[in-house]
């Protein structure tokens, strides 16, 4: 099995590299952020690899990190997703975003992936939810306004999240506005966070 590979890059085409390794060109497959990640032409690579045996080929999938490999190894569990499906899905979203997705199992936003229906969304969020650091399994962690990162402890979160729900608002819509409100305030008490995260619900609903 090929875990790594080290080498130049000699080509790309579509979604595929091509990266020269001691006078070898192996083919790998990634996904449209890795490919982004990389240099140009002729300029040093290092991919981590899934190989894929079949009977009639061996196939390579490259990605520039461990969290990107192992959302691919995770996404293609899910009966329907396989490695092409799979790669479309890290293609359309980061891990960040597919994490909060699933979390929040906001469907609609896996669905903006290539090859995932609203069918294969349902069945992504109910086979990943516990599988996943989620909202209610871990630090949330979200992406803050001046760039930086925020985390929200798994206790607060839940506890905000089941709150609002019981409020009568969706998963989709609480997660939003407690994502909203921890970006802004990551020191908030339980009671701050509902208080604003219902005053956010509330703009958004006056602005529709």
């Amino acid at each position: 099995m090929i875990g790594k590979l080290s080498g130049r890059i000699d080509s790309v085409s579509g979604s595929h590299v091509i990266l020269d390794v001691n006078g070898v060109g192996y083919v790998v497959a990634c996904s449209a952020r890795t490919l982004r990640a990389l240099g140009a032409v002729g300029e040093p690579a290092v991919l981590r690899i899934e190989t894929h045996v079949r009977e009639d080929a061996i196939n390579l999938y490259g990605f520039v990190d461990a969290l990107e490999q192992d959302w691919f190894k995770l996404l293609t569990t899910v009966q329907g997703v396989g490695a092409k499906v799979g790669l479309g899905i890290l293609s359309g979203l980061s891990p960040e975003q597919l994490a909060q997705a699933i979390a929040a199992q906001d469907k609609a936003a896996l669905t903006q992936a290539d090859g995932v229906g609203p069918k294969l969304a349902l069945r992504l969020v109910t086979e990943l939810k516990d599988k996943v650091p989620a909202f209610l399994h871990a630090p949330v962690r979200l992406a803050a306004a001046g760039g930086g990162v925020a985390a929200l402890p798994p206790s607060l979160a839940g506890d905000a999240l089941s709150a609002l729900m019981n409020l009568g608002y969706r998963r989709v819509e609480a997660y939003a506005a407690v994502s909203a409100v921890s970006s802004r305030s990551p020191a908030a008490k339980l009671d701050e966070i509902i208080r604003m995260s219902l005053a956010e619900l509330s703009r958004k609903e006056s602005a529709a």
